[in-house]
């Protein structure tokens, strides 16, 4: 019996001494792992401040294609899937009705409001024009004109945003004629900003279609 009240008593000493060795964690005093508002970090996202959406990148997506095509939507419609411009064209990737229907959409209001089918339309349509510059893309990816390396993304990239007649022009000659969209900016500049990016998987298909 001695020898019972003998270990509780030893064991209730023992969890007291340790008890003793821990203090409380000072919060105060340990705040490398807190966020601290007065350090200028603040998220991007989410905000109702549409000036805060100006100068978006994709980031850590390198040349892949998302990155790509993430930067094509931007430079369009700042992504905004329910966009329409002053020249009529909408989506993310700012489409006009006839170029959709060679994809083979026709309600622009079921458009506007299915994210899948924009991103399908962006495939089907890259598809299509690789198959209607499939010679340019032979002929010109890996080359250098006028101080720009062209590449196939660079090609459909410019396609998408300024037309695959405007891109034919430019290489039918050389590069010399300025081409350029609706707001002014050039076949040059496109082939430039969207050169080098993952398209090699996009299957050139003339009757590429959403649906």
């Amino acid at each position: 019996m001695i020898n019972k009240w003998s270990f509780y008593a030893s064991l209730t000493i023992i969890i007291a001494f340790l008890s003793l060795g821990f203090k409380p964690f000072d919060l105060d005093g340990n705040q490398w792992f807190l966020s601290n508002n007065t350090n200028e970090t603040h998220y991007l996202f989410p905000s109702q401040k549409q000036k805060e959406y100006t100068n978006l990148s994709v980031p850590f997506t390198g040349k892949y294609f998302i990155g790509y095509k993430e930067a094509i939507a931007f430079r369009e419609s700042q992504c905004q899937y329910k966009k329409i411009n002053s020249l009529g064209y909408l989506d993310k990737y700012q489409f006009g009705m006839e170029t959709l229907k060679t994809v083979g959409i026709n309600n622009s209001a079921a458009f506007l409001n299915s994210p899948r089918m924009q991103e399908e339309a962006f495939v089907a349509l890259l598809s299509k024009n690789k198959w209607e510059l499939q010679d340019e893309i032979l002929k010109y990816d890996g080359r250098v004109l006028n101080g720009i390396k062209i590449t196939e993304s660079g090609i459909l990239a410019a396609a998408h945003l300024g037309g695959v007649g405007s891109v034919k022009r430019y290489f039918r000659t050389n590069g010399k004629r300025y081409m350029k969209d609706a707001f002014g900016t050039s076949v040059k500049t496109y082939l430039r900003v969207f050169s080098g990016y993952e398209t090699s998987f996009i299957v050139a298909d003339s009757n590429a279609n959403v649906y």
